[in-house]
């Protein structure tokens, strides 16, 4: 089996702590062991866009120090926003040595940072080296009938030089539920924001981008929604309290991480689907579609 350093980021330890239960798993099946090192920190979630910011940088920097002390050039991570910080940061250190001497004198207790990890996010994992085909072979349990709208959000695909997909018209998470069997349901608001971090303040105005986002999604006929991104997943999920209070006649639908697709795909353990985090109770169409004894006729 092969091991790769694994990123978790905060927020895969609390609340979408499905997410790496469900992640863990279906790379497990898939002879890949995603292995956290222990002295992990916070990569700062936003990369900071502002060009003398450096002192920003030290908390994707001390986390790939780690992953250059593990032995390793390349580290994997579940969450896009943890992609897109740790992803931007390793990018700018290779470009410019200057600002990378300068991040490495100010961390004098750490080892040097000496550039050259390669941060990817697991969907790249997933196409780029285990591949389509062999996740369509580990699929047990084909998502046969369910009709899942992938969401993608901004941090996956943008900027253009860390996206690991088209910015406009991505497709890997569509390539990956149709090796899983499911039925893809494309929607211009793919790569629509959610609202991010406005769901703290303003979270009539997240509920208003969700509910367009979603119900372009119903209008489609999909089933469920998947993500890839925690912060999406909650203003997608649980903010629909919200949208229903400003749209009453919206019916809701579940949204969940792509890997919990996988996990029922894969036929494993119910404890390992991840669906602990889906406010928006996703069983009842699973089990109208995928979970129900197949009909194998002869009356």
């Amino acid at each position: 089996m092969e091991t790769i350093p694994y990123f978790p980021g905060c927020t895969c330890k609390a609340d979408a702590l499905p997410f790496e239960v469900s992640a863990k798993a279906v790379m497990r099946e898939l002879d890949i062991e995603m292995r956290e090192w222990e002295r992990w920190t916070c990569c700062g979630t936003v990369y900071s866009m502002t060009t003398d910011d450096l002192i920003h940088q030290l908390g994707p920097a001390r986390n790939l120090i780690r992953v250059q002390e593990e032995g390793s050039d390349r580290v994997v991570t579940i969450c896009s926003m943890c992609y897109s910080t740790l992803k931007l940061s390793a990018m700018m250190f290779d470009a410019d040595e200057e600002k990378l001497q300068k991040l490495n004198d100010f961390l004098y207790d750490e080892v040097d940072y000496e550039g050259g990890i390669r941060v990817m996010h697991i969907l790249e994992l997933l196409r780029d080296d285990v591949g389509f085909e062999a996740v369509k072979e580990r699929v047990v349990r084909p998502l046969e009938g369910l009709r899942v709208a992938p969401y993608y959000g901004c941090t996956l695909v943008r900027p253009t030089e860390a996206g690991i997909d088209d910015r406009e018209e991505p497709r890997v998470m569509h390539d990956l539920l149709e090796a899983l069997g499911a039925e893809v349901v494309d929607s211009p608001f793919k790569v629509e924001c959610c609202g991010s971090y406005e769901t703290v303040d303003r979270p009539e105005m997240v509920a208003e981008k969700c509910h367009r986002i979603l119900s372009d999604a119903i209008k489609r006929g999909a089933d469920l929604v998947v993500t890839s991104c925690p912060l999406c997943e909650f203003n997608l999920d649980d903010r629909q309290d919200v949208i229903s209070s400003i749209a009453p006649r919206f019916p809701g639908i579940p949204v969940l991480y792509f890997t919990s697709l996988m996990a029922i795909a894969f036929d494993l353990p119910e404890e390992e689907w991840g669906l602990e985090s889906a406010t928006v109770d996703p069983l009842p169409v699973l089990q109208e579609k995928v979970l129900a004894p197949k009909d194998e006729g002869g009356g």
